[in-house]
């Protein structure tokens, strides 16, 4: 169900209002925000973290380094498949670190070198354009959950309300009655996705440098395969993409899914303000060291939505002021387990469904 976002009181208090007194109150939703951002600034929360980003860089390349060397050095096929699942968790550990520099939590003074970074991070350790996935994040960022315009919500195998589940057609329709059930599954092509539109979108040509992102991707793609190939057999180099780029996909899915499924979903002419929109569209997931370190500091997904540029490290500290701040202006503030994350979602999923699997009984 399509929903701007706000309480019955907010609905009635607004509707209610003459123009001059909605200015007024838009105004002060604005210099809310103004009033939260200070509060993380006073904390120094939003100061650059460089010790920090460097040492999770330096780890995260030595996971891979590691899973490269158990390459090279193993020569039992079974074990090279566990090999193939670790290299997907080393892969979206790539994935948050690129995230992060994306966002300019780590940065250098000069935005040459960080487009160098997310080059490197992005395009040549995981064969995705950067270009592509920033312009794609931003939009999402800048409107989380919005029909029409939140590219996340646009799906064509998924659909979220049921105006969207209604619109599918062929093989889409199908997927969407029983998309609960089939969510995961499905997940298994996300790598194949993301490739496959990190093409489109440089054969488009909307890159700022294309032919330096299709060098570096074919790049990486050159490596890839020609390191598998040439270490193992045909058929087990084969088992091994699948298994890796698979998992890769599920691992993705899993850590992204509970950040806004299943949470509001907004007109596209919705005014809700910055800080209603950033909060009431997203999900937390409770706070842990296993969890913080497996989501990459997703599940702190509020902050991260009110503060792109937050530090990963801080996020934690950042929590309860937001968390306070969203209680003393009764803004609801959604903050589950992991296993209910899973089932808010899958439970969503499957009433959207409903109506067309309602029409197949019918006919």
């Amino acid at each position: 169900m399509k929903s701007d976002g706000l309480s019955p009181s907010d609905t009635l208090g607004e509707s209610l209002a003459p123009p001059l007194i909605e200015g007024a109150a838009s105004r002060s939703r604005t210099n809310r925000y103004a009033e939260l951002k200070r509060l993380i600034k006073q904390n120094g929360l939003l100061d650059r973290q460089p010790a920090y980003y460097v040492g999770k860089i330096s780890f995260t390349l030595g996971l891979l380094a590691t899973s490269l060397i158990l390459l090279l050095i193993l020569d039992n096929p079974w074990l090279q498949l566990l090999n193939a699942a670790y290299l997907a968790f080393v892969f979206v550990q790539i994935s948050l670190v690129a995230h992060d520099c994306g966002h300019r939590q780590f940065s250098f003074r000069a935005s040459w070198k960080n487009d160098c970074l997310t080059l490197i991070l992005g395009n040549l350790l995981l064969g995705v354009s950067r270009q592509w996935w920033i312009d794609k994040h931003n939009e999402h960022h800048g409107h989380p959950n919005q029909i029409d315009v939140d590219p996340d919500v646009d799906i064509p195998l998924l659909a979220f309300e049921e105006e969207q589940a209604l619109d599918k057609r062929g093989l889409a329709r199908f997927v969407v009655k029983y998309q609960a059930g089939l969510i995961f599954p499905l997940s298994l092509l996300q790598s194949l996705s993301m490739t496959r539109n990190s093409i489109r979108f440089l054969i488009e040509k909307k890159a700022k440098s294309t032919l330096a992102e299709a060098l570096v991707i074919g790049a990486h793609f050159a490596l890839y395969f020609g390191l598998l190939f040439s270490v193992l057999e045909p058929l087990q180099a084969m088992l091994f993409i699948a298994v890796h780029r698979g998992l890769f996909g599920v691992y993705m899915v899993s850590i992204f899914a509970p950040n806004h499924k299943a949470m509001p979903i907004l007109d596209r002419a919705s005014q809700l303000d910055f800080l209603r929109r950033q909060v009431l569209t997203s999900r937390n997931v409770i706070a842990h060291p296993i969890t913080d370190f497996w989501y990459g500091g997703l599940n702190y997904q509020i902050e991260h939505h009110l503060f792109p540029r937050l530090p990963r490290n801080k996020l934690r500290e950042a929590q309860p002021i937001v968390k306070d701040f969203c209680r003393i202006h009764s803004i609801a503030y959604h903050e589950t387990s992991v296993l209910r994350s899973y089932r808010e979602i899958l439970q969503h999923l499957h009433e959207v469904g409903a109506p067309l699997r309602e029409a197949r009984k019918a006919s």
